[in-house]
């Protein structure tokens, strides 16, 4: 199951509310891994999206504590929850399939969501989140975003945020030639972003960063200088483009603080790309005259994929991805029976041995041919019989089917359902009352 919010179906300010810092997520996933309902958990929080990639065997109560969740850290509000999509079986694992290979992005084919994709399951197996069904299914997510990649156009096409960024400033000024940058943070797409427009033409880079370290640190990888926090101001006055993505948790440069830089700049035009999450620069700054603010949004007004070599590639692609989709449901399917069919064995066992033992003191003394003969014959009933049932449920079509015969399976034979402790199922103490949880979502 996959439940989350994106680009698509939030505004960015609905994002922001929901993203998980990369050192919360390890606290979230803790959280969520105890939780009732969730026997697997992955978080996937990026600028354009925050997602709970979910395994569980009852989908409405691990919703349901995903959803308490939200609204206890969050806030959600069950108002809200229609930006939220929720995803079952083939739908989501094409959703996973789709993120992973860049069909989901801001811009298409974007090549920072493998390296977050693998950052996430590295977390969630860093805590014991992430077991055996979801390490499969990201496995053959990597795997099929690489053949993505490979058969398709997308690699070629694929835009990434900081070349939409490098993209919008070069239409604004026309060249970059001498053109000042100003780096706040230090993060990897802050990195690529200036090193992009170094590489075409800026002038000089200026880098600020909390960590007075890390700052010198990457301006000597670019080629810049580092410069103190208490030097922002004038860093921002001499400044062409600045590049903000700070992770910091409240706002760097608010509306008023804005006006004055502009004022001092005599309304020279300035360009600042805020290209964190969250935000670093106060929405209102863009009212300000002199100054260009554009943000994740802003950027995807800019870039769109409308071409047709873009339509044709995304097309391919999309084609791949549901054919793998429904091929590794299918695989996933037929896994989920795998205990019901062990357990049948073990049953079918039991009766023929307990049947085999009365043959043999009522009809016995046998040799030991005979005796060898009749568990061999034993034996092979019982194969034929296992087989039989797990190839039938194996290869029925349709979940709910499937689902029907295991059950009645398991009833005919009289077999203990496999056992599916529900990761966070606790027994309340006596004088403890229940916390109300919101209202339950059914699918």
């Amino acid at each position: 199951m996959v439940i989350g919010l994106n680009h698509r179906t939030a505004p960015l300010a609905m994002r922001e509310r929901f993203w998980i810092s990369e050192n919360r997520r390890y606290e979230v996933l803790r959280h969520l891994q105890s939780a009732e309902g969730i026997e697997e958990v992955v978080v996937l929080s990026t600028c354009c999206r925050t997602e709970f990639l979910v395994w569980a065997s009852e989908p409405t109560l691990a919703a349901n504590s995903l959803l308490h969740f939200l609204a206890v850290e969050h806030g959600l509000k069950l108002s809200e929850w229609e930006h939220f999509y929720r995803l079952l079986d083939e739908a989501a694992l094409s959703q996973i399939f789709r993120v992973t290979s860049g069909l989901d992005s801001l811009v298409l084919g974007e090549p920072q969501i493998v390296s977050q994709v693998n950052a996430a399951w590295e977390q969630a197996r860093t805590v014991g989140a992430a077991g055996r069904f979801l390490n499969a299914v990201l496995e053959k997510a990597l795997s099929v975003s690489h053949q993505v990649r490979h058969e398709t156009a997308i690699e070629k096409l694929a835009v990434s945020i900081p070349t939409a960024a490098l993209d919008l400033a070069r239409h604004i000024f026309g060249s970059l030639e001498g053109r000042r940058v100003l780096l706040l943070g230090t993060g990897k797409m802050s990195e690529l972003s200036a090193r992009q427009m170094a590489e075409n033409g800026a002038g000089s880079v200026v880098v600020i960063d909390q960590s007075p370290t890390r700052a010198k640190e990457l301006a000597e990888k670019l080629g810049g200088t580092a410069a103190s926090l208490a030097d922002r101001w004038k860093c921002m006055l001499r400044a062409d483009i600045v590049i903000s993505a700070t992770g910091c948790p409240h706002v760097v440069l608010t509306r008023e603080e804005a006006e004055r830089i502009a004022i001092e700049r005599n309304r020279v035009a300035l360009i600042i790309l805020d290209i964190g999450m969250p935000r670093d620069v106060e929405p209102e700054v863009r009212r300000v005259d002199g100054i260009l603010l554009y943000d994740l949004e802003g950027l995807e007004r800019a870039v769109r994929n409308n071409g047709e070599e873009h339509a044709s590639a995304a097309a391919e692609a999309e084609k791949i991805v549901a054919a793998e989709a429904q091929a590794y449901r299918g695989k996933l399917q037929a896994e989920s029976v795998v205990p019901t069919i062990v357990a049948l064995r073990h049953r079918l066992d039991q009766i023929c041995r307990q049947e085999l033992e009365s043959f043999i003191e009522e009809r016995g003394p046998f040799t030991r041919e005979q005796d060898q003969s009749l568990h061999a014959i034993t034996a092979q009933v019982i194969q034929k019989i296992a087989s039989s049932l797990a190839r039938e449920l194996k290869e029925l079509p349709e979940k709910e089917e499937q689902e029907k015969m295991t059950a009645a399976v398991t009833r005919l034979f009289h077999l203990e359902p496999p056992k599916q402790a529900l990761a966070g199922t606790r027994s309340e103490k006596p004088n403890e009352r229940r916390k109300e949880r919101p209202v339950a979502i059914n699918y």
